[in-house]
């Protein structure tokens, strides 16, 4: 089974795998040592002889070697098998005659008898030396070498492990598990029926074979559950109820297969797989089909008509389609159900009798129908006709659907999952004999025996719920899913048991049994082969053609199994040994009969066993006693001197029908005295009727101490099993807990029983871990407890966590009258379990103690490994490694404790409030009991009073883990730890020792009674604050109020709180940042409920000193929402307010300047449902002095306002360009003096009276000036712009807020370091805040942040390097709103929308819009400067270095390479930045300029199209162009140049100039002047390059030639808006550029437009 390594530590081959033989029992007995000359690492015994491996891989023989040539002098000398030298073996094995080998890189050497084919070569009746065989697996393609991890040999077969965990056997005998029909099998062979599953371990008998298995996984079963039986339709289970509880039962028996012979009859009958007691037949499959858990079931698997194959898949039937026996379920009996409810045994045991003796004969079968006695042919010794397989398929799709249900049973009940079946589909072929299925023949006899057969599966393979899930290590238990089809009857019985079915499972596994680290305890024990003495364990004595689960074994956590001739060991993880089989001499360890189920060896109380071996009628085991070295039990046959011989001899020959004489053996295991004399035995060994014992010195105590620590883990997994089965269970299942417990404190009892459960499971692979390692290696290494530290302490503080919970809840006050209700007045049975000690504990106190009781294992586990630590030198990594899990134990180990003795004082305490009124106090207490709630310390002791409190004031405080309480008569206040700050008065000769406690709402003073209790309050308070703020409070152990270093909580922090007192933040709660007591900081969170409308108030921005302080959104529970400052809690600054939605009565929305709540400052309001827009001035909340309104019916008006009135002088035009200038007494309504000009220039003068639109009462005088011509000029349309704010005037706000940023309090005073610092801070913060939730920061964000987080260079003098560096990084600024000035271009760009989008798009806007765009440069370009102090104001000159070295052609570029040769460039703020600012504004303004040039658009486009339709040659004639501009020589396949005329022939177009026609319409797509220019420029370079060519030599234009070629590109290029380009241009040109080359070339175009406008085609 093991794989050896060279065990470690620094003792010398002396000390190590001494190995001591003997035989018998009887005192007289000594083992006598074999010397070897290295550590014996594993030993296997045959019936006479032995082999030994040692340590370095060389293998030894000894006894009778019969196969051997030359026989030895000394048999019980070892010799070497030189053979293997060479080769490393790790594993060996022996059978009655024959042994194998297997060698480091898996191969397997086989030698001794090979009669029966058992070494796996064919042609030699014996092997001498080891031979190889290969284990080749012919399903791969190509055909591959297995590799072998073990190897188990019986009297003639061997079995194989391989890597891949599937078993390979050969030899003979239906012990092989093969669809063999001839013996011998030479060529190992797979055994088909446990591939897909995880076996981990194989053994051998004589003539059977064991494998144990891990159970498969939820995830293996792919089953749809099947409810009905294939054949006849009926429901394949039954529910009864039995004693209060529920049975299951899959007892169908299908009625079409009711006249079968005999022989086919056995075939019907369910036996059990897996799982449940209550499960079906094995399928009978034909040979080639597997019907392990493979990933699909075989679909094309149908009855074969091959006679060998239907002889096989009979046989398998025989084999495995038998009745159990009663005696298959021990539970079932100690649980009270009858143990054998037949109604004639005498008449089944000759029925079984029968059975049996047919199997074993072979004899050919009689088929009995309808009383006509006809023998059936045979082939093979077996019935293989058609109808034969015709039943065999019929009878198996019966046992297939019943295993389907049974298997959705499993699920529906969340039990221990069974095997996949995967069935052919039973079709049953034609040409059955009518009588074989038509004819009902002796009825009565056939009821009987259907009577019997369905007894016994009731008695034998019925499970009760309640015991299975006790047994289940699996999930929670739901049975819907089951019950579904059952009668309300049924039901309602099934409700009625006073107990309830619990699943104490690990939920979720928080110890994964995928850990492959941790060996699995989910296991099934598999047997096949012989079973003359019951020793398969099925409860009969039938043999098995095919593995078998047995059905008793499972959730038994068997972790080791062991065959002997004929009987059969398993070891659970509990250290409990099941046996069965044959028991002559007491082998078995019990006197129980039948021994044909697996039944407990009796062992004394407290004998723990953990190795197993056993021999030809012996059995030996290993187990721990009182003290740490273990002690050998010894049961069966005593050997007398003399008496081997013939006892050999009779095993020679085959014990067919040997009735066995009882000999001397033992009633039940007997200690060997001679044991502790061999010092600490690590294996056990027993084969023929030897016994061989290997054991190690205890050098340094480091073999003692592996020991001791095994020990203890085994004890610990035993007593949390007796916990958990004895007390947890039995009181979880109480009918009355969720009535005495509540829902609360019974959630948390089933939390802590699923944590102990865990705990448990996690203990037993850990005790298993140990004893495969003291078995094997018994080195550090693989201490999973090192390795996986983490694993045990998670377990454990979660245990911890849920065990402090349930208390804190006073769960165990509670549990306390159902368990006396259980455990009865006398709780001895607890009193043992939890080691208490005291004298007459209260039923509380021992459960407090049981629960505590895996916590105290912490200190055995540290206490351990520090022994073990001891053997090791102190420099050694490995003292290092137990040395470091040692500490984390510890370290655990202490705060469990303190916090068992915390909740211990907690619970008194929380009583002994001052008992005024009872009823309150509980009230009180209940209030204040919270599962994570740990009480800190207290006051009862008048340690701490309120200063100025009453005289006859109780105050009492109690500080909790999460809360200081302040309790008073009847009433109680919770302080939350995270929101409370104290801090220490100084005493300064007062005398008084004061703690100034400060919270949200209240600020208080408590007095010490001394220095010290004033010391130990501030501690415990700091220190619980500084851990509720951690979160750790929620769930840590208690603080300890002891020691630790004085913590300070930081004043500033993140916290929640809901506020409580009358007034105006009642039931609001806010999150974010506090400081001492005060929400302060950015990003805070307000929720207040507003009661009138049912809705929340609620607010998300910063805050100061508690009040709403700098940006933030108000979201209104009316609907309106507030983005911007906040000042005191009051709206006040720069904000926008959103009113209602669009379908709301006025839906509005004003941006703009704030003081104090009230709208006041320049502002624009934009009504929706009015469609105006109101642009100026207003002063609390109305609109007061100049502004401007524009309608979304064309109407313009800029004036006065007052009271919310136009009121004053004012101007008013409309659409049409009517206009009237003068008075106005109301919106829209004209009063007073005035002018009113017409569209055409006539004009109206005098007193005006009534409303715009509606009919206006005029007294004054008519003027028509054209007339006269002189009066033209008078009559110039009205001057726009004098009666509204000025640009300079509007969103002073939002250069204030910027500068306020920087940490100026007025524009450009302050230092500018400080405003660098701040940029610093402000870009760092935000970071942070978004990091937290990064789907908010693209990467692209993200980089840009993180590099103008450096602060760049600015100070010294400014060169074109540094200037580039700054545009640069003015360019990345404004890209982010987290930086100031991002926010401030953000701000601008939302208010410019806000102002000229919409209603606002109204072309008597594009001055405003224009001079709004320079104010924002100037104010931009002023923050600019102060950042950058050395950079040149507005116009100044930075000296241009000779190179070039600035990246002409970059985006947003304002510098040309042809800009006027000066040797400096000139700064302005246009030039810096309108590349940021122009791009985000263009659209709006854009569409005020060709709304404003709407009409000369029209006529420039209408010519254009007119005159595009010319021809090339014809426009370029028509435009003057001189001829020698004309590029006529496009193809370059015209040689002559006399042909040129005719290539532009009069139809061609859009050749010319067509580069320079294609560059110009670029201008379109760019947004600054600086840029539009460029392409101009651009344009000018294409045509002359084009004209060189043509002309072959450098040329200078002049005005008059350039014009006419230009203007034909400009018609060709087609640009639809070309006013608005040319005016945008003119308007927001540098001024630098006006006079240069630029500015020439700008000239030009705007002389095109104008001409073509102006262009008379003739």
């Amino acid at each position: 089974m093991e794989t050896q390594r060279k065990s470690s530590g620094d003792d010398d081959g002396g000390e190590r795998g001494l190995l001591h033989t003997w035989k018998g029992y009887s005192c007289s007995v000594t083992p006598e040592r074999l010397l070897l000359p290295r550590p014996v690492l594993q030993v296997a015994l045959g019936t006479r002889h032995g082999v030994l491996l040692v340590e370095g891989g060389q293998v030894y023989s000894f006894g009778e070697l019969p196969w051997k040539q030359s026989q030895l002098p000394e048999p019980e000398k070892p010799t070497l098998e030189s053979a293997l030298s060479g080769q490393r073996v790790v594993a060996i094995a022996a059978g009655s005659f024959h042994s194998g080998a297997v060698t480091e890189d898996g191969g397997i050497h086989m030698w001794g008898d090979n009669g029966s084919g058992q070494c796996g070569l064919s042609g030699l009746s014996t092997v001498p030396n080891p031979t190889p065989v290969a284990l080749v697996d012919s399903d791969t393609n190509p055909s591959q070498t297995v590799p072998v991890l073990e190897l188990a040999c019986g009297a003639q077969h061997t079995l194989a492990l391989s890597a891949q965990r599937e078993v390979w056997a050969w030899g003979s005998g239906c012990q092989l598990g093969l669809s063999a029909t001839v013996f011998p099998v030479w060529k190992p062979q797979k055994v088909e029926h446990l591939v897909g599953r995880y076996v981990l371990q194989v053994a051998c008998g004589a003539s059977h074979s064991l494998a144990l298995v891990r159970c498969l996984g939820p995830q293996d079963l792919h089953h749809p559950p099947v409810d009905k039986c294939r054949q006849c339709n009926q429901l394949l289970y039954t529910m009864t109820d039995k004693e209060d509880h529920v049975i299951i039962s899959d007892g169908h028996y299908c009625p079409l297969g009711v006249e079968l012979t005999e022989d086919e009859g056995m075939l019907e009958k369910p036996t059990p797989t897996q799982g449940l007691k209550t499960s079906p037949s094995e399928p009978v499959l034909p040979s080639h089909t597997s019907t392990s858990a493979s990933p699909e079931p075989a679909k094309g698997a149908e009855p074969s008509s091959d006679p060998h194959q239907g002889s096989d898949k009979e046989e398998s039937g025989l084999a495995n389609g038998v009745l159990p026996s009663s005696d298959s379920d021990p539970s079932a009996q100690s649980k009270g159900v009858k143990s054998s409810p037949y109604p004639d045994e005498q008449a089944v045991k000759d029925y079984l009798k029968k059975l049996s003796d047919t199997t074993q004969a072979e004899q050919t079968v009689k088929a009995t129908a309808g009383g006509l006695h006809a023998l059936l042919p045979s082939a093979g010794g077996l019935a293989s006709t058609n109808a034969g397989s015709a039943l065999n398929s019929l009878v198996s799709s019966c046992a297939s659907a019943v295993g389907e249900r049974v298997a959705s049973t499993y699920e529906a009940l969340s039990l221990k999952k069974m095997m996949n079946l995967y069935m052919p589909s039973g079709a049953v072929k034609s040409g059955v004999p009518a009588g074989l299925t038509g004819v009902v023949g002796d009825n009565t006899a056939e009821r009987v025996r259907q009577e019997d057969s369905t007894q016994a599966k009731k008695s034998s393979s019925t499970g009760d719920i309640r015991e299975e899930e006790a047994e289940s290590l699996r999930r929670r238990l739901s049975l819907p899913g089951l019950l579904s089809q059952v009668s309300p009857r049924l039901l309602r019985k099934a409700g009625r048991p006073r107990m309830r079915a619990v699943a104490l499972t690990p939920l979720g596994g928080a110890v994964p049994e995928s850990h492959e680290v941790f060996p699995t305890l989910q296991t099934e024990v598999w047997s096949w082969g012989n079973c003359e003495h019951g020793q398969l364990g099925h409860g009969d004595c039938l043999a098995r053609l095919q593995p078998l689960c047995i059905k008793s074994l499972n959730n038994k956590e068997v972790v080791r199994v062991a065959a002997g001739a004929h009987h059969s060991l398993a070891l659970t993880a509990q250290s409990q040994v099941f046996s069965w089989g044959s028991n002559s001499c007491g082998q078995l360890g019990h006197m129980e009969s039948p021994s044909t189920v697996p039944r407990l060896a009796k062992m004394s109380e407290g004998i723990r066993v953990w190795d197993i071996s056993a021999g030809e009628r012996h059995t030996l085991l290993l187990a721990d006693g009182d003290c740490i070295q273990p002690i050998i039990y010894y049961s069966g046959q005593q050997v007398k001197e003399g008496a081997e011989e013939s006892n050999g001899n009779r095993l020679g020959q085959q014990e067919e029908s040997e009735e066995e004489e009882q000999q001397a053996g033992t009633q039940q295991p007997v200690l060997l005295p001679f044991c502790m004399n061999l010092r600490y035995v690590s294996n056990v060994f027993a084969g023929g009727q030897r016994c061989v014992a290997l054991s190690d010195r205890n050098v340094m105590g480091f073999i003692a101490s592996l020991h001791e620590l095994a020990s203890a883990e085994r004890k610990f997994y035993c007593k949390l099993c007796h916990i958990k089965t004895q007390i947890i269970r039995p009181l979880l299942e109480l009918e009355s807990l969720s009535s005495t417990l509540g829902p609360v404190a019974l959630g948390l009892l089933q939390t802590l029983a699923g944590r102990f459960s865990l705990l448990c499971h996690l203990t037993g692979q850990h005790a298993a871990s140990l004893t495969a390692n003291l078995r094997r290696g018994r080195d550090v290494k693989s201490l999973l407890v090192l390795d996986n530290a983490g694993i045990f302490l998670d377990s454990y503080r979660e245990y911890c966590i849920a065990m402090g919970h349930f208390q804190v809840m006073g769960g165990f006050q509670a549990l306390t009258k159902p368990s006396l209700d259980f455990f009865g007045k006398s709780p001895e049975l607890l009193q043992r379990l939890s080691e208490c000690s005291e004298e007459n504990p209260t039923m509380a106190d021992l459960l407090v103690a049981l629960f505590y009781l895996p916590t105290r294992h912490l200190h055995e586990y540290g206490r351990l490994l520090l022994k073990l630590a001891t053997c090791f030198e102190v420099c050694s990594n490995d003292y290092q490694r137990l040395q470091d899990s040692c500490s984390k134990f510890e370290a655990l180990a202490s705060p469990a404790e303190e916090e068992e003795e915390g909740r211990r004082l907690h619970l008194p305490l929380l009583e002994e409030l001052p008992r005024q009124n009872d009823g309150e106090i509980n009230l009180l207490t209940d209030s204040l009991r919270k599962p994570h709630r740990r009480l800190i310390c207290e006051s009862s002791n008048k340690a701490l009073t309120l200063q100025n409190a009453g005289r006859f004031s109780v105050n009492w405080f109690i500080l909790f883990n999460d809360a200081l309480v302040h309790a008073q008569f009847s009433t109680h206040h919770v302080f939350p730890l995270a929101t409370l700050w104290v801090e220490p008065i100084p005493e300064e000769n007062t005398g008084l020792y004061g703690l100034k406690v400060i919270t949200p709402e209240e600020t208080f003073t408590l007095l010490a009674s001394s220095p010290m209790e004033k010391a130990k309050w501030l501690r415990s308070i700091n220190q619980a604050v500084d851990q509720a703020l951690s979160g750790a409070g929620q769930d840590t152990a208690s603080i300890s109020s002891g020691s630790g270093q004085k913590l300070e909580p930081p004043i500033s922090r993140t916290a929640s709180y809901t506020f409580y007192k009358d007034g105006r933040l009642k039931e609001a709660t806010y999150e974010g940042r506090w400081l001492t007591g005060k929400p302060n900081g950015s990003f805070g969170e307000f929720v207040a409920p507003n009661k009138t409308l049912n809705k929340n108030d609620h607010y998300q921005g910063h805050w100061k000193d508690g009040k709403m302080h700098g940006l933030g959104t108000y979201r209104y529970a009316s609907g309106e929402v507030y983005d911007g400052s906040f000042q005191d809690s009051m709206r006040h600054g720069h904000g926008m307010l959103r009113s209602g939605k669009l379908n709301t009565s006025s839906p509005s929305v004003f941006i703009g300047h704030w003081l104090q709540d009230k709208k006041t400052g320049y502002g624009v309001f934009d009504d929706i449902t009015k469609g105006e827009k109101y642009m100026g001035m207003w002063q609390e909340n109305l609109r007061q002095g100049t502004g401007v309104v524009v309608t979304q019916f064309g109407l313009y008006y800029e004036g006065a306002f007052k009271d919310n009135k136009m009121m004053g002088t004012g101007i008013l035009l409309s659409e049409d360009d009517t206009t009237y200038e003068g008075e106005f007494s109301d919106d829209w309504t004209l009063n007073g003096k005035g002018v009113l000009t017409m569209a055409n220039g006539d004009y109206l003068e005098g007193s005006f009276s009534g409303e715009w639109g509606s009919g206006l009462k005029v007294a004054g005088s008519y003027f028509k000036p054209h007339l006269f011509e002189t009066d033209k000029d008078k009559t110039r349309a009205v001057k726009l712009g004098r009666l509204c704010v000025s640009a300079e005037d509007k969103w002073q706000a939002v250069f204030e807020e910027c500068w306020s940023q920087l940490g100026c309090e007025e524009p450009g005073r302050g230092e500018n370091w400080k405003a660098w610092e701040n940029i610093a801070v402000a870009l760092t913060t935000s970071r942070r805040h978004i990091e937290d939730s990064p789907e908010i920061l693209s990467r692209s964000h993200s980089r840009t942040l993180e590099s103008l987080e450096v602060i760049p260079q600015h100070v010294g003098p400014i060169t074109m390097e540094r200037y580039h560096t700054i545009r640069l990084y003015l360019i990345k600024a404004c890209d982010t709103p987290l930086h100031p000035l991002g926010r401030l271009v953000e701000t601008l760009v939302a208010v410019y929308r806000m102002t000229y989008v919409g209603v606002g798009a109204n072309r008597r806007l594009l001055p405003q819009a224009v001079n709004e765009i320079k104010s924002y440069l100037n104010h931009i370009f002023q923050i600019v400067r102060f950042l950058f102090p050395d950079l040149p104001e507005e116009g100044g000159l930075i000296p241009e270095p000779t190179t070039n070295i600035q990246d002409k052609k970059e985006p947003g570029s304002t510098d040309s390479p042809l800009e006027s040769p000066k040797p400096n460039r000139v700064v302005s703020s246009s030039a810096l930045l309108l590349p940021v600012l122009l791009p985000r504004l263009y659209p709006p303004l854009f569409t005020l300029y060709a709304l404003d040039k709407e009409r000369e658009d029209d006529v420039y486009w209408e010519c254009v199209l007119r005159l595009n339709k010319q021809p090339d040659l014809a426009l370029l004639a028509f435009l003057g162009v001189q001829q020698k501009f004309w590029p006529v020589s496009l193809p370059d396949s015209v040689p002559a140049l006399g042909d040129k005329q005719q290539v532009l022939s009069s139809s061609s177009k859009d050749a010319c100039f067509a580069s320079a026609v294609e560059t110009l319409q670029q201008i379109s797509t760019t947004f600054t002047p600086s840029d539009k220019l460029q392409v101009i420029q651009l344009t000018f370079e294409e045509i002359t390059q084009e004209v060189q060519s043509l002309l072959k030599q450098d040329f200078l234009w002049s005005m008059d030639d350039l014009f006419p070629v230009f203007l034909y590109v400009v018609l060709r290029a087609r640009i639809r808006n070309l006013g608005s380009e040319v005016s945008l241009i003119e308007d927001l040109m540098d001024p630098c550029v006006q006079h240069g080359e630029h500015g020439i070339m700008f000239t030009t175009l705007k002389a095109c437009y104008y001409q073509i406008q102006h262009e008379k085609i003739t």
